[in-house]
């Protein structure tokens, strides 16, 4: 089974209805999607209100991804709001519970920076995040491509298979040490796909400006590219139940417009769905 969302649900114009305000986003993006890549906890640790409101306002089947906070993949650049290690871990396991508890939880993504390269500290390091949360179903991505070298691919492949984790396959510029080769390779009974785009310029130099994540992500992937892509992404579903494939190329608002591409492209409907246009008594158009 393939099931194809979008990080984050605030910033896909061509999705929402015409009259719907900033609280409806999350009802109309579910109308699309059944998935959803939850970014904000990337940046701060959710609320238990915001959760439940978000939980609330999704159908029985829709799933969260749930990103891990900055500070346990090591990108936090200010202090940590946190007062130990410990204290931040059990802060997040909150959250993932929330979600868990209301059977919305699809797994918690953990993504280490480019500078986080394949060393036996990195790799307790993993080994640490697992006894944390082990709890739950977690999915590794990569961004230094030392984790996928020819000396290292199938140790970082069988190690990720050992410890019970989700791969990510990965799908952006190829720029040096700093991104990662796409990997076709399954490691659970899950697997996450993340497209990021294909800037190559911007992958490259998007550190030395200010709007950096506008420039880094800014990619529209033409009709042969995403053919491609959903070839191999049939190929990733004869290894595993499912593949949960998310679009991240938005800073253009790219990615819903190629989400629905690609899911043209695979031939599939999406069931669960919130309804996508309400009459004054309750019934769809």
């Amino acid at each position: 089974m393939i099931k194809i969302g979008l990080t984050g649900w605030g910033d896909h114009p061509t999705i929402y209805r015409t009259n719907s305000t900033k609280r409806d986003k999350l009802f109309d993006y579910s109308s699309h999607f059944p998935i959803v890549e939850l970014d904000t906890s990337f940046y701060a640790i959710p609320s238990e209100h915001n959760i439940e409101k978000w939980v609330s306002e999704t159908p029985d089947s829709f799933r969260f991804v749930v990103k891990a906070y900055q500070g346990m993949t090591g990108h936090l650049r200010d202090d940590n709001p946190y007062e130990s290690r410990n204290d931040m871990f059990e802060a997040f396991r909150k959250c993932a519970s929330a979600f868990q508890n209301a059977n919305k939880l699809a797994m918690i993504l953990v993504q280490f920076p480019p500078w986080f390269d394949c060393s036996i500290k990195n790799v307790n390091y993993i080994r640490y995040v697992k006894q944390q949360l082990s709890d739950f179903p977690i999915a590794i991505e990569f961004r230094n491509r030392t984790w996928y070298s020819a000396e290292r691919k199938q140790e970082t492949i069988q190690f990720l298979k050992q410890q019970g984790y989700i791969h990510t396959v990965c799908d952006e510029p190829q720029a040096g040490v700093g991104s990662v080769p796409f990997v076709l390779e399954v490691t659970n009974d899950l697997a996450l796909v993340r497209i990021h785009g294909r800037n190559i310029y911007g992958w490259r130099n998007s550190g030395s400006t200010e709007n950096w994540r506008e420039v880094r992500f800014l990619y529209d992937y033409n009709e042969e590219e995403l053919s491609d892509l959903a070839q191999k992404i049939k190929n990733l579903e004869q290894l595993c139940n499912e593949v949960y494939v998310l679009f991240n190329n938005n800073s253009g608002h790219h990615a819903a417009d190629n989400a629905k591409t690609l899911q043209r492209m695979l031939n599939i409907d999406f069931d669960g769905l919130s309804p996508k246009q309400l009459d004054l008594f309750g019934g769809e158009f």
